[in-house]
């Protein structure tokens, strides 16, 4: 077990009430966990509640994993700041999954049982979602993923797992795709990582893409811990108008080099990316100025806007992090700002949804789960920074906007945001008809 502790900035102090906090305007603040067995002479009522945080610290998933730790230290220190949960601290305790199913359903036993966590929250690789989440059901213990992947909506997963901080694969592509076909091109080549995530990509933008008229004439899949990629580019056709990448892992940077060192000066195919293929990654890196005006798709911008809302702002002084996505203290530590605020937003709900439901301790976990399903509208503010939402509870989907910017001065400018209903995909599943 471990904890850390985040660094303090201005106090925010707030009368944080059950309706409040159901909007999403709860804020909190933060106690660093001590290692170690903590012995409580007051009632159970007082000692702070146990939130298990499954990281990805080590494995193709590490770069993510120090974002999420340290957007999760900043978002707890929030939280007990501003009074805690029904009163209460809470204590984040980590467990690194090491980015492997295995591993990830063993984290998930270890702090529900080992640690008595209420809950763990955090997962972000879709193959350790998929490894962890049968564990977390059978344990009956609510688990709280910040991924993308389509398997909760899918219905795949169990009542006990919920995706309420940051949306799906299926509602981004859907949001997307009508933007690419209109305005780069209709033959698309994709190239992607071979596992879950990734088939998403496959899958749903395929889909979408043909519903506008469009068509993947290609698909190339690589293994996600490939570390060169050159040997994959011959297969893209010729014809092709867009090609449409989404990498993840610490091979990242070498895959947008290669790419670009494969076509040179010549002509080349439009360029639209997820940003996965480029977090963590300097943009002004040399090497990649061949992504001066190519597209991403981002979840939240890494560039902040000269008009950006005080709740952006505040979020990212919170997270130190700059204007330019980068560490405050390391202007090249390069932080993964499209997809960390999601345990930002997480943490967020799951307050919400425990003052919500009165909750006490593990016996009110359904109550929890209930209390989060019956969510609905989560305006944007401080809790929310990405943007409004709308959740699905019968899903255990949240459907939110969507971002796509352009390469420009080697930074990211956003050129269109997709509403939430242009992501929205009729429901496959009625997690709220299981029992518990």
């Amino acid at each position: 077990m471990s904890s850390t502790t985040a660094p303090q900035a201005q106090k925010v102090r707030s009368a944080i009430t059950r309706r409040t906090a159901l909007k999403g305007l709860a804020g909190g603040a933060a106690l660093a966990a001590a290692p170690g067995f903590v012995p409580y002479i007051q009632a159970q009522s007082s000692a702070p509640l146990k939130l298990g945080f499954q990281v990805h610290r080590t494995g193709i998933g590490a770069a993510y994993g120090r974002w999420y730790d340290r957007v999760t230290t900043a978002a707890a220190a929030l939280i007990n700041e501003e009074g805690g949960i029904n009163g209460r601290m809470i204590e984040i305790v980590t467990e690194d999954d090491g980015t492997d199913p295995k591993r990830g359903a063993e984290v998930v036993e270890k702090l529900a049982s080992q640690h008595g966590c209420d809950l763990a929250f955090g997962t972000l690789f879709s193959h350790v979602v998929m490894g962890s989440s049968p564990r977390a059901g059978e344990l009956k213990f609510p688990y709280f993923v910040v991924s993308e992947g389509h398997h909760v909506a899918s219905g795949k997963l169990n009542r006990y797992t919920l995706q309420p901080g940051i949306t799906d694969v299926k509602s981004q592509v859907r949001a997307m795709a009508p933007w690419v076909s209109q305005n780069l091109g209709k033959k698309v080549t994709m190239i992607f990582p071979d596992y879950a995530f990734g088939h998403d990509h496959r899958d749903f933008f395929s889909e979408a893409i043909a519903a506008q008229g469009g068509e993947v004439i290609e698909k190339i899949a690589i293994p996600p811990t490939e570390s060169s990629f050159t040997r994959y580019f011959p297969r893209i056709p010729r014809d092709t108008e867009v090609i449409y990448h989404v990498m993840v892992g610490p091979g990242v940077l070498t895959f947008v080099k290669e790419l670009g060192e494969f076509y040179g000066s010549g002509a080349r195919p439009q360029i639209f990316g997820f940003i996965d293929s480029l977090e963590a990654v300097d943009i002004a890196t040399p090497g990649l100025e061949f992504l001066e005006g190519t597209y991403f798709w981002e979840g939240m911008p890494r560039y902040a806007p000269a008009d950006a809302p005080e709740y952006e702002t505040f979020y990212r002084e919170r997270v130190g992090v700059d204007a330019n996505g980068a560490s405050v203290s390391d202007s090249k530590d390069i932080s993964t700002y499209a997809h960390m605020f999601g345990c930002w937003e997480t943490l967020h709900v799951i307050k919400a949804g425990m003052e919500a439901a009165g909750y006490q301790g593990p016996d009110d976990r359904v109550k929890l789960i209930e209390a989060v399903e019956a969510m609905t509208t989560m305006p944007a503010g401080r809790a929310h920074p990405q943007g409004d939402k709308v959740f699905n509870g019968k899903t255990h989907q949240v459907f939110g906007h969507q971002y796509i910017s352009q390469v420009a001065d080697a930074k990211l400018s956003v050129v269109h945001t997709a509403s939430i209903d242009d992501g929205m995909y009729p429901d496959e599943t009625d997690y709220t008809a299981q029992p518990f």
